[in-house]
């Protein structure tokens, strides 16, 4: 047994396929995986309450469910290879995947949800911390950790990030949940297919010993989950489309899921959804880019910026359904590119929201097949990790997405309780994007903050009015 900070290690073991072998061998990493490399691995987890039965009845069935994802995504199973034209590929050899079961008795789900800041306890949540995906040639491309509480369990998954984008993380999860609950059929099935235009002959080039990470990880910072309902997104959402947007005074509540909050009209738990009459449809700035608008005008603000500053707002974008054709909503891997939002710190607070959130629609609305196909040409050109950071004190990079399927891992007793990442990929100005655990439309943002920066931005007044408060001691939802 051995301790990371308040978390005991009870025992760890390698989870193989229970199905041998794949006719998968090997997988080529993509444009889209390569620049991933330099990028530490991915930890999100879900909270859950305490099973209906023993955790060693819980860790049996865990480990088996496990094995049995594994020979649907055989991939994560495996190891990175570069072959001797510099190519990097996955190769499927089922090296296996790290399974580890540890203890936080002392930690309650009240001890941990309700302090305003997320506690440092839930890094001690995660395998493989501070890993970089490069590592994957030797280490394991996956790693599971049961974290027993003292009311509740915490299942973190770990997972390299150049063999993942959110999309196959949050895949591989629900897969994974839903075979713990009992299903035979998995719902979908990965597409391993390479024949993209992700695919490339460009070869990346790495300094002797792998990369470096891009971002200094030892700055103090500070984690907030801010919730902001329906409701209230709906309210940014009219001030965004302000010169545009015609409103009845009607409010709108409930969604039936959260990938379809966009939908402004229609009908649910009784209650008519405002009709937004527009112009032109594709004109319309949608819910969650008038909610980073907001974000991005308080955390200049917050940070005291000079006008003449220039400020960046990063948002990953997925390109599943912008390229034609379009890939399978399921193909496996990355399948993202970074899209830049500029302005100078002095135009974005001295001007209306409508501003920043039409600069940000219009970044979002162009990049269709013609602008993915152009940032695939320009990478095979000059091969290049990504540089994540903040690297002038001015940027924001949104991560994650609130259309991500996190509230649907049901392990067999519930859906979770709360969503949670571990300390992989963080520093000043990093914002994931999880939809609320109430559904309905409702979005949480994990806000990663110098102490100064959150300070302020906990003192904006036009930011904090659109945020609720998190029950810190959640019931379970409904099935």
């Amino acid at each position: 047994m051995h301790s990371s900070s308040s978390t005991t290690i009870d025992s760890r073991c390698t989870i193989y396929s229970d199905k041998k072998p794949t006719t998968i061998k090997t997988l080529k990493l993509s444009v889209s995986d390569l620049p991933m490399l330099s990028c530490q691995y991915i930890q999100k987890g879900v909270l859950l309450p305490y099973p209906p039965y023993s955790i060693d009845d819980l860790i049996t069935f865990l480990k088996h469910s496990l094995s049995t994802a594994l020979s649907h995504f055989p991939a994560l199973a495996g190891r990175l290879q570069t072959d001797p034209t510099g190519h990097v590929h996955i190769l499927c050899n089922d090296a296996g995947v790290d399974f580890i079961h540890a203890k936080a008795r002392h930690l309650s789900i009240h001890s941990i949800l309700s302090p305003a800041d997320v506690p440092e306890c839930f890094k001690g949540f995660f395998a493989l911390d501070k890993t970089l995906s490069y590592s994957g040639h030797s280490k394991p491309l996956m790693a599971v950790q049961v974290t027993e509480l003292l009311d509740g369990i915490f299942i973190g998954c770990t997972v390299n990030h150049a063999v993942t984008d959110g999309t196959s993380f949050w895949h591989f999860f629900n897969t994974f949940a839903e075979i713990c609950k009992g299903s035979k059929n998995i719902s979908n099935s990965p597409d391993f297919s390479r024949n993209t235009v992700f695919n490339s002959p460009a070869v990346l080039k790495f300094p002797a010993g792998g990369p470096k990470v891009t971002f200094s990880g030892d700055e103090p910072l500070r984690e907030r989950i801010f919730h902001f309902r329906r409701e209230a997104i709906l309210k940014l959402k009219i001030r965004a489309n302000n010169s545009d947007l015609i409103c009845n005074s009607a409010e709108i509540f409930g969604k039936q899921r959260n990938d379809s909050w966009k939908a402004a009209s229609g009908e649910s738990n009784g209650k008519v959804a405002p009709l937004f009459l527009m112009k032109d449809k594709s004109a319309e700035i949608s819910s969650f880019q008038s909610l980073c608008a907001q974000l991005w005008r308080s955390v200049t603000r917050a940070r005291e910026l000079t006008p003449s500053k220039m400020t960046t707002f990063r948002m990953a974008v997925n390109c599943r359904h912008r390229l034609e054709p379009r890939l399978e909503p399921y193909y496996f891997g990355n399948a993202i590119q970074s899209t830049p939002t500029i302005a100078s710190a002095g135009e974005l607070l001295s001007k209306d929201l409508n501003f920043g959130a039409e600069l940000l629609h219009k970044t979002v609305v162009a990049h269709g097949d013609g602008t993915v196909r152009d940032g695939i040409s320009g990478w095979e050109k000059d091969p290049r990790l990504f540089p994540l950071g903040n690297f002038d004190g001015a940027s924001i990079t949104m991560g994650s997405s609130p259309r991500f399927p996190m509230y649907d891992n049901d392990f067999g007793w519930g859906r979770p309780l709360a969503v949670r990442s571990g300390r992989a990929n963080k520093f000043d100005g990093k914002i994931s994007a999880f939809p609320g655990r109430d559904g309905k439309g409702s979005v949480d943002l994990e806000v990663v903050l110098s102490p100064d920066a959150m300070i302020g931005l906990e003192n904006d007044g036009e930011f904090m009015q659109y945020v609720s408060e998190i029950s810190a001691c959640p019931s379970p939802p409904p099935p």
